[in-house]
């Protein structure tokens, strides 16, 4: 289905997939790392600060124009978590050379580009900019303060805190905003020596590409000393607790938010994952769902009511947004639907349905560059390699039992509901 060709050059591993389906060629450079309190802040600030200039182009302004020289390249910077890994993505995106009318070599352009943003950043006095420092940690701590605001974000955010009490995981990717003032030029440049020295570092390549070009361009920009990959342990999933946590958080809201967290015991590197999707599919994870259906349309009780999986971190994740008199009722139906899967009472138009959308939704993702690298990381992230061809294969295969199966293993773990301040202990939160 797809070609994708994996060489190490030193400490790098670059994938390249050679194809024509693409008008543009895309660079993702990955870098990744535990989570950790110490480290998550500067991680957080690293990547936009080091997308606002390069030493030959040393400003935002400066390189955008060089980026509209190239034809309208795009440049990104993300950062999100998988399991307890802490990974920092930078994109570009530059036309295919072969469609223009002048024979730009556009590809080696954006190559020596990428090289100088991670290798040849802006600085002053051997430090980041203290500017550029100083314009980011405001926009990061915006930022943050946007999950606050979104209550249907911040909902999401405080179910994991609570859930993965003293976890890695419970971390935000975008860091913590007590964190942000300490953070100097100097601090933040040591650490991105730091990251560039211990980081696991990918750089894949899409597009209408030679794979022995890519690679000597890649040789010569991208000399980092050699260093032995990190052994990697397996994935475990946390047991749940053994007693349910249940949360109230009261603010000033007119709607509820219900999330609740379940333990699923089943990870990446289990043969239980495709089982696991599907059982997401037909719980709560597409319109067709059970929550779907009886919590948001039969009983009118929710605005929305969907389930999602944190694949590497073993967690299914109900999110529910509810009036909230109706919090007991929620609960119930949730339930309700959660013990019709450990009961097998679903149908086979749901599973067909189910393996149809999953089929859909993995091809529509791999119809983009960006999709394809995303699907393709989780072989990085886990110990567990899985062939885009056995993502199809094994949807299709699995069974009824095989669903009951993963549901059984399926354990609460917390409640968190956020609502309005009627009833309201003096701290503002109460328990169930």
């Amino acid at each position: 289905m797809v070609d994708e060709k994996i060489t190490t050059v030193g400490p790098v591993r670059v994938h390249t997939i050679s194809t024509n389906k693409y008008k543009t060629n895309t660079l993702v450079w990955k870098m990744k790392a535990p989570l950790a309190k110490e480290t998550v802040t500067l991680r957080a600030l690293l990547p936009y600060v080091l997308q606002s200039g390069t030493a030959d182009y040393p400003s935002v302004k400066a390189l955008r124009t060089y980026l509209d020289e190239l034809y309208g390249a795009t440049l990104n910077v993300d950062l999100t978590k998988k399991g307890e890994d802490h990974i920092m993505t930078i994109r570009i995106d530059v036309a295919n050379e072969r469609f223009l009318p002048e024979q730009t070599p556009l590809l080696e352009k954006a190559l020596q580009l990428l090289a100088d943003l991670l290798f040849r950043p802006a600085l002053e006095g051997g430090r980041f900019v203290e500017d550029i420092v100083a314009r980011e940690k405001q926009a990061l701590s915006q930022r943050i303060q946007a999950v606050y605001d979104d209550k249907m974000r911040y909902a999401n955010m405080r179910l994991v805190q609570e859930m993965c009490k003293g976890e890695p995981y419970a971390l935000s990717p975008n860091g913590e905003l007590e964190d942000i003032d300490a953070i100097t030029a100097e601090r933040l440049y040591r650490y991105y020596e730091q990251s560039l020295a211990e980081d696991e570092l990918d750089l894949y390549v899409i597009g209408d590409v030679d794979e022995e070009a890519v690679l000597a361009a890649v040789k010569r920009r991208f000399s980092l000393p050699d260093r032995p990959q990190p052994s990697r342990a397996p994935l475990a999933s946390a047991k749940a607790r053994g007693e349910i946590n249940e949360v109230i958080e009261r603010q000033d809201v007119k709607q509820g938010k219900l999330n609740i967290g379940y333990r699923t015991n089943v990870t990446y590197e289990d043969d239980d994952y495709y089982a696991l999707q599907l059982f997401n599919g037909i719980f709560g994870g597409f319109s067709h769902s059970k929550l779907f259906i009886n919590v948001r349309e039969k009983a009118s009780l929710a605005y929305y009511a969907a389930s999602r999986l944190e694949s590497h971190k073993g967690l299914l994740l109900v999110m529910s947004g509810i009036e909230p008199a109706n919090y007991e009722k929620a609960r119930r139906i949730i339930d309700e639907q959660m013990q019709a899967m450990k009961n097998g009472d679903f149908t086979d138009e749901e599973m067909e349905q189910t393996k149809a959308v999953i089929r859909n939704q993995l091809l529509e993702t791999l119809d983009t560059p960006r999709g394809l690298v995303e699907v393709l990381y989780h072989n990085v992230v886990s110990t567990r390699k899985r062939p885009l061809n056995e993502w199809l294969a094994g949807t299709d295969g699995v069974t009824r039992e095989d669903v009951v199966r993963v549901a059984e293993k399926v354990a609460l773990d917390t409640v968190y509901f956020l609502t309005g301040m009627e009833g309201a202990t003096e701290n503002g939160k109460a328990g169930v």
